[in-house]
């Protein structure tokens, strides 16, 4: 069982990254495999809607990590995925990576456990959550949540730590993750996954 956790901040070892890692050590705990991967610092082109990834099977821009990091979406159990908030959303460059990721993959997505992580000074977390648990939605993805919304305050990584009830909230939330990819897998070895509609209906508002 493994997760792939994705830090969308500039800074490698910041407050961000401090969620994350406390959620990959909860993770890891539970026998969870936690690979935290950092793209907050890449230069990431948004998604230019050209349609090749149909065609090749992956983005055609092989210059950043997108590529890198959906052969390792494909096998994982779960993705979490954090960003730091800017202007009350995540940041440009996870957003630009995230479109492409999900866009570009071929392979299901479908019962992957998903979960967001936000971190800020003040506000503006839960707007950015929103932002990102729609990635996961929009999938099939099953939804991990904690005992609060899954967000850290302060300015710096040792003030995040501070941040009592953020840190529980971490924790809880690996426990959970951790919790729903051992259910998961066990379901699917004993029954399978819910039965798919062999054609994806797709409506325009126009005729």
């Amino acid at each position: 069982m493994k997760a792939i956790l994705i830090n969308g901040s500039p800074h490698a070892k910041g407050c961000t990254y401090t969620a994350l890692r406390t959620v990959a050590d909860e993770l890891e705990k539970a026998g969870v495999e936690a690979e935290i991967i950092h793209v907050g610092h890449k230069d990431i082109r948004g998604c230019i809607g050209c349609g090749k990834c149909a065609e090749l099977g992956r983005c055609v821009f092989d210059d950043d990590m997108v590529n890198e990091v959906a052969r390792k979406f494909e096998v994982a159990d779960a993705m979490i995925v954090g960003s730091p908030v800017y202007y009350a959303g995540a940041s440009g460059t996870l957003t630009a990576f995230l479109n492409r990721l999900f866009y570009s993959t071929p392979f299901p997505k479908r019962m992957k456990v998903g979960a967001a992580v936000a971190s800020a000074r003040r506000a503006g977390t839960t707007v950015t959550l929103d932002q990102l648990n729609r990635y996961f939605q929009i999938c099939e993805m099953p939804v991990a949540s904690s005992r609060y919304w899954n967000e850290v305050h302060g300015n710096t990584a040792e003030q995040v730590v501070q941040d009592e009830e953020g840190m529980q909230v971490m924790r809880v939330l690996g426990r959970n993750v951790a919790f729903l990819v051992r259910a998961i897998r066990a379901e699917r070895e004993r029954n399978g996954l819910p039965e798919q509609e062999p054609v994806r209906i797709g409506t325009n508002f126009i005729r």
